[in-house]
Formats: structure tokens, C-alpha cells, sequence
């Protein structure tokens, strides 16, 4: 409910908006679905290493804050997926609740740490569960393309082939799309206020010794609007650190990357009581640049690793691997299509 609130009081401060707070507005998460997609290396597949697949990917990030409003139970269910609250030590929501490095391994198990610690389990977000939910539908999604792929271009019956190559649009269609839905969700973890209680200014049940904002602007004041006039793709680019693919593991690699832009939201507020976000001073649209390489960044990796991860994989009923389907050892006709 908390939640709730805010969105409507910064909607309000959003002069003319007609639509939802977001974690960067249209052109934020845009930037991040194009600049991870153009940075992607070239051991992927070539339709999506294209201009067009990265337009997509950037108009298809924006699409969960598109799905809201739909009624109960949808908006409740996936609204918390955008956001997790967590204090300075990593605990999320309160002292005693789950740490955001020792996760469990569902949500329900999650769910039942923040009951047991005394929280609200709506309030609390689960955005890491929706970033590891997205990278495997992601690892899916490649595995049955590389499949389709590869049996499509040897098939010699010309019916199987058809269905091969017409499976194979509607993947790369799905594939996209499910992109663009993890791109989301990388980018509102890169948004300090979606990793923290200082949603919304200063929590003001907490000491705040340095008297930052207690302002219920101050989400919008760093978002949308203020993005679109300050952050240009060239500088998103610029800013993006080079890959981090060794000794990946995907609970730990979420942790991590929470962590890092939990730990920007002390410096988010030491600079807007700087005045570090009036118009005419740079430091501001520095910031912004900088959360939005490192969401970018991170996608960029992701999509990287959830190919990698994807040749190693089963898919299908009765299973099949990929790597044997790739080889020219098997024969996935009845996996994919069903042996009913």
C-alpha cells in the first residue's frame, strides 16, 4: 500500500503525465534494452544482432509498466516484481529479514522469511526473483531457437521443414519479447530508488544524520522527464563497463548487482542536497548516465550468458538435448512438435 501511495503523490508532481511511474520513464528503459542489444557480441544469433531486434527490445522494455492497471489479482502480483526493499546492510525491509546474498531459492521460501522477520510481504518487492525468472525463460527461449534453428536447415521432408521454419518466426518473436521483459526488470534494479526502503526521499522512520530529503518528489524528480532532457545514448554507451562473464552463477550474479546500485543510494541523495540535479548542473545527468550503462551493461551480459547456457541445456517432450540436436545425433521432430 505504502507503494501505492507514493506512485499516485509522484504522478501528481509529474505535470501533465497521463501515464504510471516508472523506474526511467519511456526513454530510460528504451536506452537500456537498445544499448545491451547493440553491444551484443557476435557468437549470437544474427537476427538479433540487427537495428530492428534492438528497436524491438527497446520498445518491448518498456511493456511490464504497460501492463498495470489491468485489476486484482494481476496489478498486485506483478507490480511487487519492480522493486525490492532493502536497508544499507543488504536485509530486505527490516532488520532480521531475508539478506539480499543469502536468498532463498523461491519466492515462497522468500515470502516466508519476511513473514517470519515480521514484514509485509507485498511491500517488500521481488525484483530479484523476476531477474532470475527472466534470464531462465531467456536460456529457454535460445535453447528451443537453437534447436529450430538447426533442424530447419538440414530437414529434408518439405512439411517438417515448413513448421521448422514457421516455429522458428514465432520464436525469435517470443524471444523479443521475453528480452524485452528481463530488460525491465535489469533496468529497474540499475534505479537506486527500486532497491531500497529511500524509495521516496528519506524513509522518515529512520535516522537521517546527514538530513537528506524526506521529499515524496523525489522519485519523480530523477526519472522520466528528467532523463529524457539530460541522458544522451552516446554518453549510456560511453559509460557501459566492459563484459563480466567468468565464474557466473545466476543467484549470486543478482545479488551482486543489487548490491552495487543499493550502495548509489546514499551518494543519489548526498547529491540531490548538493543540488546536484537543479538544470544547469552536469552531475546530475552523470548519475543518471551511469545507473542506465550499468543496467545496459548487465542485460548486455545476461543475454550473453543465457546463450552460452543454452547449448547445455534439454528441451522438449520426450526431452532432447541441444547439443545432440545441433551435432546432427538427433532427431527433435517429436519434441517439438508433441508425440501426440
Amino acid at each position: 500500500m505504502k507503494r501505492l501511495v507514493v506512485a499516485v503523490v509522484a504522478l501528481a508532481a509529474v505535470a501533465g503525465s497521463s501515464g504510471q511511474v516508472t523506474a526511467w520513464g519511456n526513454t530510460g528503459h528504451r536506452m537500456i534494452g537498445v544499448a545491451a542489444v547493440r553491444a551484443l557480441p557476435d557468437d549470437l544469433p544474427a537476427f538479433l544482432r540487427t537495428p530492428a531486434a534492438a528497436a524491438e527490445v527497446g520498445e518491448l522494455s518498456r511493456e511490464p509498466d504497460r501492463w498495470k492497471g489491468a485489476g486484482q489479482p494481476h496489478d498486485r502480483e506483478r507490480d511487487t516484481a519492480h522493486f525490492v526493499d532493502m536497508l544499507d546492510d543488504g536485509s530486505v525491509m527490516v532488520p532480521g529479514g531475508p539478506k539480499i546474498d543469502a536468498l532463498p531459492e523461491l519466492k515462497w521460501q522468500f515470502d516466508a522469511a519476511l513473514l517470519a522477520a515480521g514484514s509485509n510481504v507485498n511491500a517488500a518487492g521481488y525484483l530479484p526473483y523476476a531477474i532470475m525468472d527472466g534470464y531462465q525463460q531467456l536460456v529457454r527461449d535460445f535453447a528451443y531457437w537453437r534447436v529450430l534453428n538447426a533442424a530447419a536447415g538440414r530437414e529434408t521432408d518439405p512439411g517438417r521443414r515448413a513448421w521448422y521454419a514457421e516455429d522458428l518466426a514465432r520464436r525469435e518473436a517470443l524471444l523479443l519479447r521475453d528480452l524485452g521483459v528481463l530488460s525491465h526488470y535489469v533496468g529497474d534494479a540499475a534505479q537506486p530508488h527500486h532497491t531500497t526502503i529511500h524509495y521516496n526521499g528519506w524513509d522518515r522512520d529512520t535516522p537521517n544524520p546527514e538530513g537528506f530529503t524526506t521529499s515524496r518528489q523525489t522519485h519523480a524528480m530523477f526519472e522520466g522527464a528528467f532523463v529524457s532532457r539530460t541522458v544522451r545514448m552516446d554518453g549510456v554507451v560511453a559509460a557501459m563497463p566492459g563484459p563480466s562473464l567468468d565464474g557466473f552463477d545466476l543467484r549470486v550474479r543478482t545479488a551482486t548487482y543489487l548490491k552495487a546500485t543499493l550502495a548509489t543510494v546514499t551518494p543519489f541523495y548526498a547529491l540531490e542536497k548538493a543540488g546536484g540535479f537543479s538544470e544547469s548542473d552536469p552531475r546530475g545527468a552523470a548519475f543518471a548516465t551511469q545507473r542506465i550503462a550499468a543496467g545496459a551493461a548487465e542485460l548486455r551480459d545476461l543475454t550473453t550468458l543465457a546463450w552460452r547456457a543454452s547449448k547445455d541445456v534439454s528441451i522438449g517432450w520426450p526431452a532432447v538435448k541441444v547439443a545432440e540436436v545441433e551435432a546432427g545425433t538427433a532427431d527433435p521432430w517429436v519434441a517439438m512438435v508433441g508425440e501426440d
